[in-house]
């Protein structure tokens, strides 16, 4: 019996491909590369962001990604971090799934600051008992790590406890804690990439989870 449910948030409450793709490209303008497309970057979506930048940049150096990723949040702070759209049936959903009586938790690799943001922003901060993501300073930037810490600080019986993402990271972090796992199809992980993380459940809409919570 579900009690907790844990969400992630770019690609599966939120759609930020705008907002992201514009400020790696912003970061990326800084250093001697290519910048690719937008649609050359969706592959950063979700991912913890230093490791995207590491990739991009083709180098180990921290002195390099923290400058990165300094870049990166100077324009995200600003502006990046509106440049989001909510998927449609979010706000209803989660409006159905907390009368219910079910606990809410955000639980996103992005730093909780502008997570917290972009709940407030959207109209979606509400209908979270608690928002939790990565630090700052990089810790709990790690979805396992992240979901422990909720666990943990919450006091939550993992067996009675939902975590709902869009990519592998998700679906890896909620089972390294024993907690049932649900892909949304709709998000930034391929076909491949949520078969191969073996999710406990599917859902091609956001909808379908009241459906499954027999929230009527």
């Amino acid at each position: 019996m579900i009690e907790n449910i844990l969400f992630d948030l770019d690609g599966t409450l939120t759609d930020p491909k705008i907002g992201i793709t514009r400020c790696i490209q912003f970061s990326l303008e800084y250093f001697d590369v290519q910048v690719p497309e937008a649609d050359d970057l969706t592959w950063c979506i979700g991912p913890p962001l230093r490791e995207s930048f590491s990739h991009l940049l083709n180098t180990a150096d921290g002195d390099m990604l923290d400058l990165a990723l300094a870049n990166y949040r100077k324009r995200f702070s600003e502006t990046g971090m509106f440049e989001n759209i909510v998927f449609p049936e979010i706000p209803k959903s989660l409006e159905q799934i907390k009368d219910s009586g079910f606990r809410i938790f955000l639980a996103t690799s992005k730093p909780r600051v502008f997570a917290k943001k972009i709940l407030d922003h959207f109209g979606l901060i509400q209908f979270f008992d608690t928002v939790y993501g990565a630090e700052l300073n990089g810790s709990l930037v790690d979805k396992g790590e992240l979901i422990a810490h909720i666990i943990k600080s919450e006091g939550l019986d993992p067996e009675r406890s939902l975590m709902v993402g869009d990519r592998v990271y998700d679906i890896a972090g909620g089972k390294k804690n024993g907690v049932m796992t649900a892909a949304v199809s709709y998000g930034y992980g391929s076909r491949d990439e949520i078969a191969s993380s073996d999710p406990d459940l599917i859902f091609d809409r956001f909808s379908d989870l009241p459906a499954f919570l027999k929230i009527t």
